[in-house]
């Protein structure tokens, strides 16, 4: 039988065709013993596949899926669903080469209206319960099922003029419940029905639309006018979440390992703190310079430096990365080799 899932500790970064950059990546830091929260890469071979089979993700591919889940909850001592400890995941894609126009990231799948309340006792803090469930519902909607982001981003606007507020940090865990309840009805009219409750049920739905946006036109173009064989398909990374939202001591941002200009040895990049990966590329709020970080989260910011530096000496390229704090520890969720100036290359 074909391997069609591989767990982040079963793949290395020689393994690109089949596991995507991303997927590659997120093995080979793992195999040096970077913080990586832990998960699975679907790979491309299983995009084809489901492009073969007439658009379905058959028996066979499926079966394997859930058996990765179960190893997942396994190593992660989570549940999906679970009303004690329940696994919430990041669903990415990721091709062989970066590509536009592919599927936006969905971030907090495994929520619903069980989980969130089991989340917003165990972590004291309703508010960051109830900003994910929102932020889930919104991404879901916008990127499984193609429901536009404005609906959602006009309520959001109207909740805080109702609220009298400028930013959206500072509505309130009732606030946000209500905006999820007024989202899902959202979906419901859009969609002629109910939100999708079932985790199992929701990550099937992220996985299919990571295969279907490798054939969307955006894509396509792309792929036309950088020689891309449609053959390659996309792989598909699914993750176990690390919140950079829960609270001051958590935060999110990209950084460089060099300045991308000049090639000068030193950290560049943004830091948000009580943020989740998409503010700091969405301009929702102004980050602070990565050098700030040091500042708010010594400890991560140490660990970060360290890190920094066995990326360089393992790939022996500036880098480019992504990561998450929570709780003041790192987390790393990308990195790949950057993209700089003639100039800096030299």
């Amino acid at each position: 039988m074909a391997k069609w899932v591989y767990l982040f500790t079963e793949g290395d970064a020689t393994m690109r065709n089949l596991l995507g950059g991303k997927g590659a990546n997120l093995a080979e830091m793992t195999n040096i013993g970077l913080p990586v929260p832990q998960g699975f890469t679907i790979t491309t071979e299983a995009c084809t596949q489901y492009y073969e089979d007439g658009r379905e993700i058959n028996d066979e591919i499926q079966g394997q899926i859930n058996e990765y889940i179960v190893k997942m909850e396994e190593i992660t001592g989570k549940k999906f669903g679970d009303k004690e400890n329940p696994l919430l995941v990041s669903v990415r894609s990721g091709a062989r080469a970066s590509m536009p126009g592919m599927m936006d990231t969905i971030l907090n799948l495994g929520l619903n209206e069980t989980v969130v309340e089991t989340i917003a006792a165990k972590s004291g803090n309703p508010r960051w319960a109830w900003d994910c469930y929102r932020r889930f519902i919104q991404m879901y909607s916008d990127v499984v099922m193609e429901v536009g982001k404005k609906y959602f981003e006009e309520l959001i606007d109207e909740m805080k003029a109702k609220k009298g507020v400028s930013q959206d940090v500072d509505l309130t865990a009732e606030d946000l419940k209500e905006l999820a309840s007024q989202f899902k009805a959202e979906y419901k009219e859009k969609i002629g029905e109910d939100f999708p409750d079932d985790p199992k049920k929701q990550l099937m739905g992220a996985i299919k639309a990571v295969f279907r946006s490798w054939d969307n036109p955006r894509a396509n173009v792309y792929r036309r006018d950088n020689d891309i064989p449609y053959s390659w398909g996309t792989a598909v990374n699914v993750q176990s979440m690390a919140f950079g939202n829960m609270g001051d001591d958590c935060g999110t941002g990209v950084a460089f390992t060099r300045d991308p200009a000049t090639g000068e040895k030193k950290l560049m990049g943004e830091f948000l703190t009580n943020a989740q990966g998409e503010d700091v590329v969405a301009g929702v709020r102004t980050p602070m310079p990565i050098a700030q970080m040091e500042e708010k989260f010594p400890e991560a910011f140490e660990q970060f430096k360290q890190v920094c530096k066995t990326l360089e000496d393992h790939y022996r390229d500036m880098q480019d990365m992504e990561f998450t704090v929570e709780n003041k520890k790192l987390y790393m969720l990308q990195c790949r080799n950057g993209k700089r100036t003639a100039q800096a290359a030299l």
